[in-house]
């Protein structure tokens, strides 16, 4: 079971986790429009927040994805993380 994680933005207003990339790095998009999406990379106390285009956020779900299919981990998340894909690119 995941929790939804939300962000505000102070320009582009709430952000949606769409899904973790690494440890410290997590994929968001805007909450309404899913159109523009950033990197979220938290470091002890500090958040940055990177745009990234559609296509550089669609190909890192699909390393992630294709990343927990050869490495046969958490077999729900790559699950909802399929469900993820289909829904928002």
């Amino acid at each position: 079971m995941t929790t939804e994680t939300y962000l505000n933005h102070p320009t582009f207003g709430l952000l949606y986790r769409l899904c973790t990339l690494s440890e410290n790095r997590e994929l968001f998009t805007t909450l309404y429009a899913q159109r523009l999406f950033f990197i979220v990379t938290s470091k002890t106390e500090r958040v940055s927040i990177e745009p990234i285009t559609r296509s550089e956020a669609r190909l890192l779900v699909d390393r992630r994805m294709r990343e927990l299919r050869l490495l046969d981990l958490g077999t729900d998340e790559y699950a909802e993380l399929q469900v993820v894909y289909k829904r928002t690119f």
